[in-house]
């Protein structure tokens, strides 16, 4: 069943979670149906939500306190789903968001709205130079297009991103902006052990105030269930190959919208080509050709918990730059135990094979060899 397309637009996710379970579109799944009852309540208490803004009085603090008054009365309160990867909480969040009742709603992947108001702040900085504070006009931008806002894989790996959050949230919340997200990680270990994190808890501190948390804990895991059977090192990497990725990349987005995704590391931008549903695909020279670190492979690896890698050459002295940085990618991925789906010109002992630094690339194949083993398969994504 296609959930974009049911009819029944105004019952909301339940009745449509429970059509889909009566004739084996899904399987019963309790920990699904503890979520999709709570989303159903907010569903129902958002019917017809279309919040004004609150007048200003002259735009200082007591413009700001009218609007968070007006907020905590009258803003129903949102809801943060997280659980481990493969429980289903994107396909939840398509019910919720296709069904929901509200005339401006937006649903979008956590990582490419961070970019839009890191691209929104510096057009608003270079028309205004003259203004101090951008956020207060950047959220009554976002508050006019979308009463909800529903975020996919929300999570921070970026200092920029951490100071901005903050101030941004607490003035959508003021403006009556509603909140569903779906997580890998709960709210208390957002940026756990990054530098800088004192600053951000206010953040975690707001989240656990304005959203709900609901823990999906157990259930299946429809992620491992997806990787059953794949395929997971192609050799050669040849056509064949290519097509038997295709097949496994849509198998393991449950055949979700695939789009292009933009992480900030560091300040800079780095973009996924194909992402959806904590996958992530790129060709060995997106990844490895590039000036890309070990900075930039984490933060792959901590936003995708699969990753489908094509066309990996045999290596040896003569692209020595690009087999360093393959090494890296692979201890990086190996780290955050990450799947790995890839095509290769070779099984992984024998694609270094010939120079000096054919020993160092052992460790590297012994990893890989791992990585394809049913034991790592079962591991859960490190976030």
């Amino acid at each position: 069943m296609d959930i974009h397309t049911h009819p029944s637009k105004l019952t909301g996710p339940l009745p449509i979670y429970r059509e889909m379970v009566a004739n084996g579109s899904l399987a019963a799944d309790p920990a699904q149906q503890t979520a999709v009852d709570r989303l159903q309540d907010l569903w129902e208490r958002l019917r017809g939500y279309d919040p004004r803004p609150v007048p200003s009085v002259g735009g200082g603090l007591l413009s700001r306190l009218m609007r968070r008054r007006h907020a905590e009365e009258y803003v129903p309160t949102g809801l943060y789903l997280v659980g481990e990867v493969g429980r289903g909480k994107s396909m939840l969040m398509d019910l919720f968001f296709d069904t929901a009742d509200v005339a401006r709603k937006q649903r979008i992947h956590f990582h490419r709205f961070i970019q839009n108001v890191h691209t929104r702040l510096h057009a608003w900085k270079q028309a205004h130079p003259d203004v101090s504070d951008p956020i207060p006009p950047l959220a009554d931008q976002i508050a006019a297009e979308s009463a909800l806002l529903c975020f996919d894989e929300f999570q921070v790996n970026d200092i920029a991103d951490a100071m901005i959050l903050g101030r941004l949230f607490q003035a959508l919340f003021d403006r009556g902006v509603v909140v569903v997200t779906t997580s890998n990680t709960a709210p208390d270990d957002l940026f756990k052990g990054q530098p800088g994190r004192d600053a951000f808890l206010p953040f975690i501190a707001l989240i656990n105030q304005r959203l709900e948390l609901l823990v999906m804990d157990g259930g299946r895991d429809y992620r491992r269930e997806r990787m059953r059977g794949l395929r997971t090192w192609l050799v050669p990497a040849d056509e064949m190959s290519r097509q038997e990725l295709d097949k496994a990349f849509r198998r393991l987005t449950g055949g979700s919208a695939v789009r292009p995704v933009t992480l900030t590391v560091m300040g800079r931008r780095l973009v996924v080509p194909q992402a959806s549903d904590g996958v992530a695909r790129f060709d060995f020279g997106s990844l490895c050709d590039a000036a890309l670190g070990a900075g930039d492979y984490l933060a792959i690896a901590t936003n995708f918990h699969t990753l489908v890698l094509d066309g990996i050459p045999r290596l040896s002295p003569d692209n020595y730059d690009q087999a360093l940085r393959f090494i890296v990618l692979v201890d990086t991925l190996y780290d955050q135990r990450v799947k790995l789906l890839a095509s290769a010109d070779a099984i992984p002992d024998q694609l270094y094979q010939r120079g000096e630094n054919a020993k160092m690339f052992e460790r590297t194949a012994s990893r890989l060899d791992e990585m394809q083993s049913e034991g790592w398969l079962e591991l859960t994504h490190l976030t």
